[in-house]
This record gives C-alpha cells, structure tokens and sequence, in this order.
C-alpha cells in the first residue's frame, strides 16, 4: 500500500523501520518488492529537506536507488550530507554491465568532485563523468530488470541483517 504524507506528518512518523528505501523514480516505488520492515520512499532529486527532518531516519538502514549516471550519484553524495549512513543500492558497475542493453545519454553531466562517495562509487562516478565507458553514459533505475532488483534485495537484506 502506498501513502502519501506532508513534510510534518512524514517527520513524526513512528512505524517500527528498520530499513528505508528511497527511489527516485515513480514506477520503480510503486513496483518495488514488499520487504519486511521497510519503507520504500519516493524520492524529490535533490530535494532532502522533508527527509531530514525526520529524525526516525537516522535509526534505520537507509539505501538510496537513484540512476547510474552522475546526477544519481551527486544525489547520493548530498544525501548524505543529511543522512552519512545511506548506502547505494544497485548503483554499482555490476548492474550498469549487465543493463547494457538499456544504456541511454546523460545530457548535463555533473563534473565537479563529490566528497561522500565510498570508495566503488567514486571509481564508477568518475567512470562516468570521464567518459571512460561511453560518452555521456546513463542507466536510468528503471530499466533495470526486476529479477536483477529481487536478486539485489534479497542479498542485501542477509546482509544487513
């Protein structure tokens, strides 16, 4: 079931999370696979204010879904000028190899450094604003494949647990 809830009342939320997942596009919240415990949160881009102000947040795993393109990347390292505990989920060069055939152009790449990548994201995100794998090279979350996306989320959740 899907909610839709102001800044205040998403802030004051008390539901029993122990993990949060943000998606940037529509079709890939709506869709995402039921997960025990979670909360699945359609992201604003760049848009953190509303999330930060939910304090309930910071008690949780947080993962952020976002493309893989150096957009999504620079929305991830501004999220976690908020949030320093988000982890990215399936923004990695496993899943940008495997998507090749979904492979669309980024039009206005962001180039400057992003401090609060880990170390994986940085060598992707330079990969990417560098051209080193194709000019101008994007995967947008939602031609990831759904079976990829269970997959990613079953690991992940042995994983964090």
């Amino acid at each position: 079931a899907d909610i839709t809830l102001d800044t205040d009342s998403f802030s004051r939320l008390a539901a029993p999370f122990r993990r949060a997942f943000i998606t940037e596009n529509e079709t890939n919240f709506l869709a995402f696979p039921s997960v025990a415990d979670s909360i699945v949160i359609f992201g604003s881009g760049y848009g953190w204010d509303a999330l930060s102000k939910a304090d309930w947040l910071r008690q949780c795993s947080l993962l952020y879904w976002g493309d893989i393109d150096t957009h999504g990347f620079a929305i991830l390292d501004s999220l976690r000028e908020r949030f320093e505990h988000v982890e990215s989920f399936l923004m990695d060069k496993a899943t940008l190899m495997a998507h090749e055939r979904q492979w669309g152009s980024e039009i206005d790449q962001v180039i400057r450094n992003l401090p609060r990548l880990t170390v994986a994201e940085q060598v992707l995100f330079n990969d990417l604003r560098d051209n080193r794998i194709r000019d101008n090279l994007r995967l947008e979350q939602e031609h990831v494949g759904f079976n990829w996306v269970e997959r990613a989320l079953n690991f992940r959740i042995k994983e964090i647990e």
